[in-house]
């Protein structure tokens, strides 16, 4: 069982920044990809930003392209989302998940393997 532990969510006004952080338990060279979802309320869970581990490839939603950028951090078995010019459509519960599904989409969700928690981010306008 893999545990993903996020941080870094809050409220900030619009135009504003946040980096949010996921820490994954394993340390394993199977890992594909990991990615970054959100769900506002009354709205399905939506793809954000992906990446696939092994060579940094990155992926992102269009609502998001320009604006948010997803690293890792290998030796801290970490990935990380930093968000700036911060709108509130972006207001959401933000989740992580991994999956080992090598050579999937990983702009969806079912790929996935494991979630975090999430972790709230609100934008006041």
């Amino acid at each position: 069982q893999v545990q993903l532990v996020e941080s870094g969510g809050g409220l900030v006004q619009a135009g504003g920044s946040l980096r949010l952080s996921c820490a994954a338990s394993e340390r394993t060279f199977s890992r594909y990809a990991m990615g970054w979802f959100r769900q506002a309320p009354g709205k399905e869970r939506e793809f954000v930003a992906a990446i696939v581990w092994s060579i940094g490839s990155t992926y992102y939603a269009d609502s998001v392209k320009g604006r948010f950028t997803i690293s890792r951090a290998n030796a801290k078995n970490t990935v990380y989302l930093q968000m700036n010019s911060l709108k509130p459509d972006d207001t959401a519960v933000y989740y992580c998940a991994i999956t080992y599904r090598w050579g999937g989409n990983v702009r969806v969700s079912n790929e996935y393997d494991y979630w975090g928690q999430g972790t709230q981010v609100t934008v006041s306008s």
